[in-house]
């Protein structure tokens, strides 16, 4: 592999943890390991692995898009991030009400109900 995705995977593993990358290197197969090597490569070793912003920062602009775009599917992911990097619960809704704003109110919903429900997992954690 290329020296960003060895970035990337350390960057990956720092932002979601040890045990999720594990579980997702383990349910990787020969069909989806290109798409593995592009979002190692491209979103972990190139974007989240940049020195602009900080990682907080770049957990709360990741959740509002995500968010505003409708992927509902990653937010849950994202928000356990949170405990990684930073974001505040206080952070999250404020990025969520950004969404509400300029993006709509039912995506802003939908993604505070989500991690409502994900805050509320991880405390009984």
């Amino acid at each position: 592999m290329s020296e960003r995705y060895d970035n990337g995977m350390k960057v990956r593993r720092k932002v979601l943890g040890d045990a999720y990358v594990d579980r997702a290197e383990a349910a990787k197969t020969e069909f989806d390991v290109p798409f593995q090597t592009l979002i190692t490569e491209g979103a972990w070793g190139t974007v989240w692995a940049s020195g602009g912003i900080s990682d907080r920062e770049r957990s709360m602009l990741t959740l509002a898009l995500l968010a505003a775009m409708g992927n509902f599917e990653e937010i849950p992911m994202h928000i356990r991030a949170t405990a990684r990097t930073g974001a505040s619960k206080q952070d999250v809704l404020e990025a969520f009400q950004h969404v509400a704003i300029y993006a709509g109110v039912p995506r802003a919903n939908q993604a505070l109900k989500l991690a409502k429900q994900t805050y509320a997992e991880m405390e009984q954690e």
